[in-house]
């Protein structure tokens, strides 16, 4: 019974491209259509599951290394939030809770979905995997154990994933244009609090989208060009700072500021490649996807990761990183001088919740 738990709960649930790929095997299946369709349409969901992923860990890569020649060229010490360190260490502790928190979690997800005019269905697994650890984490804290802990956090975690992309979804659907994909990322209440800042302060500006440039700029109007114009000075503004000495230990005998250059170019490599992977992605699990919300729960919508959104205004996701990287480091000297913690600038957070709240 146990090894039966552990393969839904970590081989299924707690792979999120298995999960995805799960999802629209048995929407095509409902939906009854033919064998070829069914696997095809399953393995480019998991196909581009994947390779949205891969974009990302390439993202992530350039991130963490720009995080790394930041702190020491600038001589900040701090701390940095890390997610997966948290939940790492909370799994080595608590790690059959997390993961029957987890398994809680989606059932009660689908209960409200089904019962409730809340239609989503919430599919970013590493957001719903880091609920449960949250979940089961502060229940353990507040002397919780056993079934209670786990149906406190499952039930909780639960219910916000319904309501998180339940609040997010008027504005989403006037960035997509459509009703068909939700946003399912915890962070809603910030990218909410954007969004009505940007309505009051914004109101009768241009699109970023939209900008106009001089014949002689008009390359920038190319997406990954006006990236890379943006990025190499962040990587190569560091990196001087950090200086050839420390950065050796990461360039394998490369130049240490053509190192920085190319890692920069990464960043953008992996944006194209995110973005490949979410069209893939979309194309297919929405299709898919139709087949549980006419059988299972009518008129359900997938709640996905925050990456959906980048395609719609790569601009703004750029602008948002940014200015999210600025206000992080106001954040940083300020914190001091009220007797708080310095908290370095999270650069991985910034680019994907910061790019999410730009656009």
């Amino acid at each position: 019974m146990n090894s039966v738990i552990d393969f839904l709960v970590k081989d299924l649930l707690g792979q999120a491209s298995i999960l995805i790929a799960f999802i629209a095997l048995i929407g095509l299946l409902l939906q009854k259509k033919s064998a070829g369709k069914v696997v095809e349409g399953t393995f480019k969901t998991l196909l581009g599951f994947l390779i949205m992923m891969a974009g990302i860990n390439i993202i992530v890569g350039t991130l963490t290394f720009l995080n790394t020649i930041f702190t020491h060229g600038f001589g900040m010490q701090g701390y940095i939030t890390d997610v997966a360190a948290i939940a790492g260490l909370a799994n080595r502790e608590l790690g059959s809770e997390v993961a029957l928190t987890l398994l809680v979690i989606f059932i009660v997800n689908i209960i409200i979905a089904r019962l409730t005019p809340f239609k989503y269905i919430f599919l970013t697994g590493q957001a719903l995997l880091w609920m449960a650890t949250i979940g089961a984490v502060i229940g353990y804290k507040a002397g919780l154990s056993g079934l209670p802990l786990i149906l406190t956090g499952g039930i909780f975690g639960g219910i916000m994933a319904v309501v998180m992309p339940a609040l997010a979804q008027p504005v989403v659907r006037r960035i997509t244009d459509s009703d068909d994909v939700a946003l399912g990322h915890f962070c809603t209440i910030g990218y909410l609090v954007t969004a009505a800042v940007a309505k009051v302060v914004g109101k009768g500006s241009r699109s970023t989208e939209d900008l106009k440039l001089p014949d002689n700029f008009k390359f920038l109007q190319d997406t990954y060009l006006s990236m890379a114009l943006v990025m190499v000075p962040m990587y190569l503004i560091p990196a001087l700072a950090a200086g050839p000495a420390f950065i050796a230990q990461y360039s394998n005998g490369m130049n240490y500021l053509m190192y920085a250059f190319m890692q920069a170019i990464q960043f953008v490599a992996g944006v194209f490649v995110l973005y490949s992977g979410v069209r893939l992605l979309l194309n297919e699990l929405v299709p898919a996807f139709r087949g549980i919300a006419m059988r299972v729960v009518p008129d359900a919508k997938p709640a996905l990761d925050c990456p959906v959104m980048f395609p719609y205004a790569p601009n703004a996701v750029i602008v948002g990183f940014l200015a999210t990287t600025l206000g992080s480091i106001v954040g940083m000297l300020v914190f001091p001088m009220f007797g708080l913690a310095m908290i370095l600038p999270g650069l991985l957070t910034n680019f994907f919740a910061g790019g999410t709240a730009g656009r």
